[in-house]
């Protein structure tokens, strides 16, 4: 398919009853708390206050040690990849909190925690905040200010326990900040920012994608959805991850983890929020191979694995969905009929020291099917093959790929990419092998319901797999009914399409882009001339 001018990379929405103001407003009186991650230029933002009123609540955390002792269980002693997700509160970082004057301004992360007046929460996306603290210019949660941090701890330790406490602030926040863009403060107060994402979640809505280079990645997005990029290639499109996504409201972007917080219950639904609180729990995004390279021979964690080793309340279970596939292009899906696994991790382990192999010696390569799905349970050894362009429709956890091989690809120090041999061969299933890959994990599509010009197609699942992944095939208009349960959607073939609810909200969908439909909304419509292919995927 050619370039895509439809493709929208910045989807956004109107504030509901208000407006997104620019500049810092000016600050109340009385005691203000201006909460955030510690990721946040807060330099920036001291530089626009009177420093008379500044209490500045880094200066009061636990020394150093003593934080990394509270925060040890987070710790998996000698990995220097993973780390188990933290599970405590940001007060668990001090032992007395500062008393502030009665007009102070108390700012860093933990302020809230200080008894105040106002309070202001100070945001900045977690692209943004992952591009700096890979150029070591902020520092990790508990340091002091022009600390150097580290990107495990902000993974595994910062953004768990910073997002527990921003989605606890969340009903009460007098205003928020995004500070995504140092030059202009943009903000949205907590009655408008509340009211725009009651809205949101009785509509469709697409969150912010981001785009991200790769050692195994291709052109797809580049040249057929129109991504611009200064990069040699793009690897991803994070077009649905609930943890780093965020919603633009006009120019300013807000957290997705705070509708969760606020309408939780009426973006997924009742029952989904009973089961996964208020994570989101389906992710959706591409892997682009398309003149590209392999992706790495990988894994994912069993649930018992995940749960008592990362501290994952559920794991990471995947499937593929092929858009576009070049000839002699493949999946590599489970092991060999005949694959001795001791072998298979003898050869992964002498890669370590640079050894090449050949994993087919181990592994099945099937076939790349255009609009197959190729599903991936726990512990199944499994890879994207070059020439793909793959919808990853997946459960929403997604630190934990655990690679067997890497293809000795070297990272921008000229050293072998991280491959984590343990953990992989630790949770491989030796029982997805043989035929029963292609029967149980590579199935025919059966029709669910039909109509003149429509058919809605279940492409496959498994018990253990808590999503469903369909397919609406159709080439004039098909109704759908979310019946109290999200969908997420993916136009995977034809240019356009329109999206309407039965309260008449609409929301044009172009090639390439995902949207979820909100538990809240009912009965909608799917309209278009011509054939149109749509993914959708639930909790069952």
């Amino acid at each position: 398919m050619s370039a895509n001018a439809g493709y929208d990379p910045t989807p956004s929405y109107p504030p509901v009853g208000g407006t997104v103001d620019l500049g810092l407003p000016q600050p109340p009186d009385g005691v203000l708390a201006i909460d955030g991650p510690a990721a946040l230029p807060w330099g920036t933002l001291l530089a626009k206050l009177d420093p008379r009123r500044v209490v500045d609540i880094r200066k009061h955390y636990l020394p150093w040690h003593e934080v990394e002792a509270r925060t040890a269980r987070a710790e998996l002693p000698g990995d220097p990849v993973f780390g188990k997700l933290y599970d405590g509160a940001l007060s668990d970082l001090f032992d007395e909190l500062p008393v502030p004057a009665a007009d102070a301004i108390v700012v860093g992360p933990g302020s809230a925690l200080v008894p105040h007046d106002v309070l202001w929460y100070a945001d900045v996306p977690r692209r943004l905040a992952l591009d700096e603290m890979r150029r070591n210019a902020v520092p990790n949660i508990g340091m002091s200010s022009g600390s150097r941090g580290s990107e495990q701890r902000l993974l595994f330790v910062d953004w768990p326990l910073e997002a527990r406490h921003r989605q606890e602030l969340a009903p009460q926040l007098d205003r928020y900040l995004d500070l995504g863009d140092a030059d202009t403060i943009r903000s949205l107060d907590g009655a408008t920012l509340r009211r725009t994402l009651a809205s949101l979640a009785s509509r469709p809505f697409r969150t912010r994608p981001t785009f991200l280079p790769g050692p195994w990645g291709g052109q797809w997005l580049r040249r057929t959805l129109g991504i611009a990029t200064e990069a040699p290639n793009l690897a991803w499109s994070y077009e649905l991850i609930a943890p780093e996504a965020g919603i633009l409201v006009d120019s300013l972007e807000v957290g997705f983890d705070l509708l969760m917080a606020t309408e939780g219950a009426r973006v997924v639904g009742e029952d989904v929020v009973v089961r996964f609180g208020n994570s989101f729990p389906i992710r959706f995004d591409y892997l682009d191979t398309l003149e590209g390279g392999h992706l790495s021979i990988q894994c994912h964690p069993t649930p018992e694995y995940a749960a008592a080793t990362f501290g994952l309340p559920y794991t990471q279970l995947e499937s593929y969905y092929v858009v576009e596939t070049t000839p002699e292009a493949r999946v590599f899906l489970g092991l060999r009929a005949d694959a001795d696994v001791a072998a298979f991790e003898r050869d992964a382990r002498a890669a370590l020291t640079g050894r090449e192999f050949d994993p087919e010696r181990h592994l099945q390569a099937h076939e790349a099917l255009q609009h197959q799905l190729y599903l991936i349970p726990a512990g199944t050894p499994h890879a994207s093959g070059a020439g793909n362009a793959v919808l990853e429709i997946s459960a929403t956890p997604y630190l934990y790929t655990l690679r067997f091989y890497d293809w000795l690809r070297e990272n921008g120090d000229g050293e072998l990419r991280p491959v984590h041999v343990d953990h992989a061969f630790a949770n491989l299933d030796g029982a997805r092998r043989g035929a029963a890959v292609a029967r149980d994990l590579i199935q025919p599509p059966t029709v669910v319901r039909a109509g003149p010009g429509w058919a809605e197609l279940d492409l496959g699942g498994l018990p253990e797999l808590f999503f469903a992944v369909h397919r609406l095939d159709f080439d004039r208009a098909v109704e759908d009914d979310t019946r109290s349960r999200f969908h997420v959607l993916a136009l995977v073939e034809g240019e356009a399409l329109t999206f309407e609810t039965a309260a008449g909200d609409a929301h044009a969908v172009a090639y390439g882009e995902t949207i979820i439909v909100p538990a809240a909304v009912g009965a909608y419509e799917l309209r278009a001339a011509g054939p149109r292919k749509v993914v959708k995927a639930f909790v069952k």
